[in-house]
Parts: structure tokens; sequence; C-alpha cells
């Protein structure tokens, strides 16, 4: 496993599982692996009686994890929406790793996504050498998963085409995948569902016929409510990928992910924290995961081409990436709030001299 780049949650959090597990005294749904207090606990954290620790997948909102969880519990399927980088897929996978141990089953929606993909393919040498035949048939993710009675996820459900998204909607409300080539049908097993994930910024791309949408719970995950919470998860998800990519600089300190956080909630919302004044927003997402990636970005520049320590110059190059989308129109606004707010702030020199040197 330490010659993956990235694991699979079941594995990547194999013992935090297993002890979950072994201390899981509550009833479980038909093939959940866990019950859905301890899958709450696996994503949100805890302390078991034992005194075993259970990190935080997710902070924020707990509720709203407890929603998730409950939905799962029924005959509706999950839909999970929000903006880009408020953690929709981390939050599938784990909820996947925890109630079936197998977080792989996957359909990845794009506009080339076919209904293959949501229902069955076909081995076409088999096919045209024998005709339909079981052997012949290649099942989808989804097939498998309602074989087995485990969670599929499906990923950017309305960059889909609304005619294949339409092939979910027997499996959802039926329960079955019809297979006419074999006259035969798939019914799913208990602990059979799906979770899907959309962006609200794609709304329009293909929006989901009144028919699907009836067939999912909708939760909106939102962007971390205060700077302190998205703050935490900054650091958090840099360490564990720092280890994952054995970056050779120190750890961040708090000073430069606070930093960094709170430039990008500034011009998310259009006004500084003290709420004195507007700003203009560029046309980027400015995602906590972006506010992830420019840090583990500049520890890459701080341990190959510094001395380890992260500066406002090992940052700069990629906040100024992650802000400037629209050559034109972003620039404008980052020169304009590099001035009036970053050049005005005490203890941010640094940082305004190494911003304003790219733009």
């Amino acid at each position: 496993m330490e010659t993956i780049l990235r694991a699979h949650a079941e594995q990547q959090f194999a013992a935090e599982l297993y002890e979950l597990e072994q201390a899981d005294r509550r009833p479980k749904p038909a093939n959940w692996r866990l019950s859905p207090w301890a899958v709450a606990t696996y994503i949100l954290g805890g302390t078991l009686d034992n005194g075993f620790e259970i990190t935080p997948k997710y902070i924020g909102n707990g509720r709203l994890i407890e929603i998730a969880i409950a939905t799962l519990t029924t005959d509706r399927a999950l839909l999970l929406m929000g903006i880009p980088g408020t953690g929709k897929t981390w939050v599938s996978e784990h909820l996947a790793a925890a109630i079936s141990g197998d977080s792989t089953l996957l359909v990845q929606g794009t506009a080339g996504t076919s209904e293959e993909a949501i229902r069955y393919g076909w081995n076409y040498a088999s096919l045209i050498a024998k005709g339909p035949t079981a052997e012949a048939l290649v099942p989808s993710p989804i097939m498998t998963a309602m074989r087995d009675g485990q969670l599929a996820r499906v990923e950017e459900l309305t960059r889909i085409p609304a005619d294949v998204q339409d092939a979910l909607i027997t499996i959802l409300s039926e329960k079955l995948l019809p297979i006419p080539e074999l006259n035969q049908e798939v019914q799913a097993v208990k602990g059979f569902n799906v979770i899907a994930t959309a962006n609200d910024r794609d709304r329009g791309v293909n929006d989901l016929s009144s028919a699907l949408k009836r067939r999912f719970n909708t939760v909106v995950l939102p962007l971390p409510a205060t700077a302190d919470e998205e703050i935490t998860i900054v650091q958090q998800r840099v360490h564990s990928l720092g280890k994952a990519l054995e970056l050779p600089a120190e750890p961040p300190a708090l000073a430069e992910i606070r930093r960094v956080v709170t430039i990008f909630r500034e011009l998310r919302q259009g006004m500084t924290e003290s709420g004195r004044a507007k700003l203009k927003s560029p046309s980027s997402t400015l995602s906590t995961a972006e506010a992830i990636s420019v840090i583990n970005s500049g520890l890459a520049l701080a341990g190959h081409f510094g001395d380890g320590t992260l500066r406002a110059g090992d940052l700069a190059a990629s906040l100024t990436g992650a802000v400037v989308k629209d050559p034109i129109h972003d620039t404008v606004i980052w020169r304009e709030y590099l001035e009036t707010i970053v050049r005005e702030r005490e203890n941010w020199e640094d940082l305004y001299q190494a911003c304003r040197a790219l733009v």
C-alpha cells in the first residue's frame, strides 16, 4: 500500500473500520458492514469505549451526514449537492466504504457517459461468436451493486445526458434491471442503493427529470460555515496529502493556512472578514479543495526549491493561479484586492510583494 498514491477509503482507514466493527453493537440494516450510528461516527469522528480515536472525515454540520445515512436505510437514493470543493465525492466515498466496505462501484458522469455505464454492456467478440449470452454480458457497477446488495456511486449526475440519466428510473423505483436480450432481469438484493453527486453550478447542463428527482433525497453540502472550520479542514487534508506525496517540506505554519483561507473566503463572499469593505468576486470557485491545492503546491516549492519552510513566495504562484481563471476579468479583481486589502494588512507585506510581482 505504501507505493499507492491514493488508497481507497476502505484501505486507508481499514484500522478505524475494523475497530468500529468490533465495537458496534447496534442494529445493522441488511448487508451493512456497520450500523448507522457507527457510520456516522466513522465520518464525523469520535472516541470509542476502548479509547480508540476515529478521525473526522467531514467537518461541518453533522446533522446533514445523519440525514444522508438515514436516507440510505430507506428505498430512496441519495443525491449530494453543492458547489465544487464542498466534499461531495469525499463523503460519497466514505459512506460507501463504511456501509458496503467497497467504494469502487463507481460511474463517472460525463457528456459521453452511455447507457451501458448505467445498465450493462457486452463483450462484442463473444456476442458476435455466440450471440447474447450471460457470459457475454458485462455488468455495470450499478448492476454489480444490485446483485451484491452494495452501494453504487454516480459522480456528476447532471453532466450525464438526460436520456441516459433516465435509465436510473426503473432501477431506483422498481429495484430491478431488465435484460431483454436474455429474457432475464436482475433484482436488487437488500442493501443496494445509489449515492449520486452533482454541482450546484451545473444546473441547466442536464437538469434531472421530475421523475428522477422523486427517486432521490437531496442533501446540500455547504461551504464551511466559519473560517476556523475551513482552516481545520485544510490543515487536516494538507497533513494527510503531504504524507502520501512525501513532500520534503515542514508542515505549514497555521498563519499561512489562515492567510490563504481568509483570501478565499473574502473573495467568495464579496466582503472582507470585518464586513467593512465590499469586494468583487472572481469567476473562480475558490473552494476549500483549491485552498488545499494551493498549500500543497507551496509546500512542494518550499521543499524542492527552498529551505523546506513555506513562505509567501512559495504560495504566490498557486494562489494567483487559483484566483485568476479569466485573464482579463479576474486579473483586474485580483490586483484591486491586492492593492486595497492585502497591501494594507499588518504583516502581509511579504504576500503582497510576492503576488504583485506575478500580475
